[in-house]
């Protein structure tokens, strides 16, 4: 079983029609719809915004359903010119950016008790989803994602998280699935498609592109389903 997670239910409802014999159940306000895609057995859940929701999501979807991988899709923010709206960006890693016990000594993004600032994806996970999406002929960027509990919309914030943390692009859920995933050895990955600039316009670009980045994010993983 495949477990795919969306913060949002724009990133989710068009993958969520695809599923043959859905049988819903709804844990600590979330639901969780299981059936087949492409003859696959996979296990859906909207988390909700931020990385909290996130991570009972991810953690109630492995006690409950036991998936053998976790993907969580969906979209955000640029930090390279090397994604553009539309794009794609394929984890290889996450952090959490807004993580700071710096004051102490620490690294900025250091998560206390694991010890480390990036927890890796799963690397063939990743690879088959950069695959699928060239297949597509969709431009696919592979590197680190940064989470936190901030739509970032200024070109400070944007460069700290990029010169710290060397990061892709940013959300707000993707670093807390991965968090959950890696404490409980489940392979992760995170997939986005790039909806806004993640600067002084992101307030501007986001309700115009976020259904086409979306829709982009589905129909990857719609693809990869299939294969």
């Amino acid at each position: 079983m495949i477990g795919i997670i969306a913060a949002m239910q724009v990133e989710m409802q068009s993958l969520r029609a695809h599923l043959s014999n859905p049988v819903s159940e709804t844990i600590s306000g979330i639901e969780f719809v299981r059936g087949t895609i492409a003859g696959r057995e996979v296990v859906t859940a909207v988390c909700g915004i931020g990385k909290v929701f996130a991570a009972m999501c991810a953690q109630t979807m492995i006690l409950t359903y036991h998936p053998a991988c976790i993907i969580n899709t969906g979209v955000a923010g640029t930090l390279t010119d090397r994604l553009s709206i539309g794009h794609i960006a394929v984890s290889s890693a996450v952090v959490q950016h807004d993580m700071d016990t710096s004051a102490l000594g620490d690294p900025k993004g250091l998560i206390s008790g694991i010890n480390k600032v990036e927890l890796p994806a799963d690397k063939a996970l990743c690879e088959k989803l950069c695959a699928c999406a060239k297949a597509l002929d969709i431009l696919t960027l592979t590197g680190p994602i940064a989470s936190g509990d901030q739509f970032i919309s200024s070109a400070e914030r944007k460069t700290f998280i990029t010169e710290t943390f060397g990061a892709i692009a940013c959300e707000m859920e993707g670093a807390a699935v991965g968090h959950v995933c890696y404490v409980n050895n489940v392979p992760f990955c995170i997939l986005r498609a790039i909806s806004d600039s993640a600067d002084g316009s992101s307030h501007m670009d986001y309700p115009t592109f976020v259904t086409l980045a979306a829709e982009q994010s589905v129909k990857l993983m719609l693809s990869f389903l299939a294969a």
